[in-house]
């Protein structure tokens, strides 16, 4: 609901404050009073497009700051979270500023903003409807969305876009999986010879690195081999193991004179000669491994080549090879696969076409059902608008198959008997098509989203029974929501909950616009005001108050 409306510096309002509640109100004045500059400066704080010169002369910059009201599950709160702006007690608070060089600054909840995000939150918080109302019911691009509000199909309508998407996904992969298997059809020569090469060369993990090592100790092998045969040597029966053996034997012959006191190191030169055969032991087992055929170096480097030759030709390092080849083999299966693979997505894909033909069928028919059932309800409607020969048509055409179905949706009506129906906009003349715009909206506001819908001079062209059914289904569609609506017509400002006049009057030299709430006397005035002209007549006082009183 819009709770406030505070303007300042906008064309010739100073500075205007007003509070509106929920139910119908109504705005009324002379023409030229500032009725339409109310809805230019609600157009500027939501974003609309309008006039580029709305700074009061004398002023640098003006600003308008509007309140609504949010529900908990209005849908506009979901705008708000996404940009990570916080509502709190349901306050939003909507601020545009304009200076005279045309610069706008938006504002939401004292946070700036960009324009494009008042236009979005403009879209879920107020419906204007006029004889221009390009934006709303007039608009073709519309009608189909209204026409499944109004019939209950968003059930059918989310299963319909749900076997959309499902069809498309698969069409999409079948076009991928065609293009994928093309590639590697190109390829597949490749394809089997790489693998083919890789696994008969077969790398394994860390291979590179061992082969390199044992490379390298073969090739100085010759001079390691030299140095470990002296080491042997030197260790052997002829140096020290002969001569420590020696030493343990004299020391043994001399232990039977000397008693104990030979046994320290009689055990200490065992010890040593128990040392000594671990370590020839471990010098003969270096010699043994040192010991190889030439073509053992030479193979050693052939399969070190091959396995770097491999790694540059497929352009990976020499341990990943092994992955490479896992990867190759992977892409020749699904080659080899690919037949049978598209077969099952061409029939999946199939499934999924029929299903959503299903769907699609179901939902037109759905929506030709609803139509009749709007038909009908526009000819009650029409009736005491003193439209009854109008006919309105909801037409379905086809349309190419897409997320919302099959079907185009076009409000249509013929206002003369006889004569071939049109759009909107395009048959009924300015009376006509305000009272179709009404009728319309009584119809389809069953399911009101917290939208404050405004009506600009809707009863324009109407007048007598045709302007009171005109406020009375102004004031219906108000009773369970908020209804602004600026009016020359008294019987419509009759019906209004809350009523403003708004005014102009010379200020220092300068047109100025009020705006004041009436209270019940001063809402006779103004109607009689608007029943008779500038005299303001006894009968026309009284005919206010019959108009009030019905």
């Amino acid at each position: 609901m819009l709770t406030s409306l505070n303007i300042r510096n906008l064309l010739i309002i100073e500075e205007l404050s007003l509070d509106f509640q929920a139910g119908l109100n109504v705005l009324t004045g002379e023409t030229g009073a500032g009725k339409s500059i109310l809805l230019d400066a609600l157009g500027a704080v939501l974003g609309w497009r309008g006039r580029a010169d709305l700074v009061r002369e004398g002023a640098e910059q003006g600003d308008v700051t509007v309140v609504f009201h949010l529900s908990d599950d209005h849908p506009a709160r979901a705008v708000l979270a996404e940009s990570g702006i916080d509502v709190e007690d349901g306050e939003l608070v909507l601020r545009r500023v304009v200076t005279t060089a045309g610069r706008k600054s938006a504002f939401v909840n004292d946070r700036r903003t960009s324009g494009e995000l008042l236009r979005q939150l403009s879209d879920l918080l107020v419906e204007l409807h006029g004889q221009h109302d390009d934006r709303g019911l007039l608009n073709p691009r519309g009608h189909r969305s209204l026409l499944d509000a109004f019939g209950d199909l968003s059930a059918r309508s989310a299963k319909c876009r749900a076997s959309w998407r499902k069809w498309s996904a698969l069409q999409n992969e079948i076009e991928q999986a065609r293009a994928q298997t093309l590639a590697l059809r190109d390829e597949e020569d490749f394809l089997r010879h790489a693998v083919d090469e890789l696994a008969k060369l077969d790398p394994q993990p860390g291979e590179d690195a061992k082969l390199d090592q044992e490379r390298r100790l073969m090739q100085s092998a010759e001079k390691i081999v030299e140095d470990v045969a002296r080491a042997e040597a030197a260790l052997g029966r002829d140096a020290a193991e002969g001569r420590l053996a020696d030493a343990l034997r004299w020391l043994e012959d001399a232990a039977g004179g000397a008693g104990d006191r030979m046994d320290e190191a009689v055990a200490a030169v065992g010890r040593a000669l128990s040392e000594l055969a671990d370590a020839q032991a471990h010098v003969a087992s270096l010699l043994e491994q040192l010991a190889f055929r030439p073509s053992d170096l030479e193979l050693c480097e052939e399969r070190l080549f091959a396995i770097r030759a491999l790694a540059r030709k497929y352009d990976v390092l020499p341990d990943d090879l092994g992955q490479k080849a896992e990867d190759l083999r992977a892409q020749l299966a699904r080659l080899d696969a690919s037949d049978t693979d598209l077969a099952e997505l061409e029939l999946a894909c199939k499934a999924a076409q029929d299903q959503y033909d299903a769907d699609a069928k179901a939902l037109s028919e759905a929506r030709r059902t609803s139509a009749a059932k709007l038909d009908r309800a526009m000819k009650a409607e029409l009736t005491p608008l003193k439209m009854e020969r109008a006919r309105f048509e909801t037409v379905l055409t086809p349309a190419d198959p897409g997320p919302e179905g099959i079907d185009q949706v076009t409000f249509m009506v013929a206002t003369n008997p006889g004569a071939p129906a049109g759009p909107l906009d395009k048959i009924a003349s300015g009376g006509e098509l305000s009272r179709l715009l009404l009728a319309l909206k009584v119809c389809l506001t069953a399911d009101q989203t917290g939208l404050v819908m405004i009506f600009d001079e809707i009863d324009r062209g109407v007048g007598g029974a045709t302007a009171d059914a005109v406020g009375r289904r102004l004031a219906d569609l108000a009773a369970n929501g908020q209804v602004l609506v600026v009016t020359h017509s008294p019987q419509v400002a009759a019906r209004g909950s809350h009523h403003w006049q708004v005014s102009k009057a010379v200020k220092g030299g300068k047109t100025i616009s009020h705006v004041a709430a009436l209270a019940e006397p001063d809402r006779i005035d103004e109607i009689a005001r608007m029943l008779s002209g500038d005299r303001i007549t006894t009968e026309a006082r009284s005919a206010a108050k019959a108009l009030l009183d019905a």
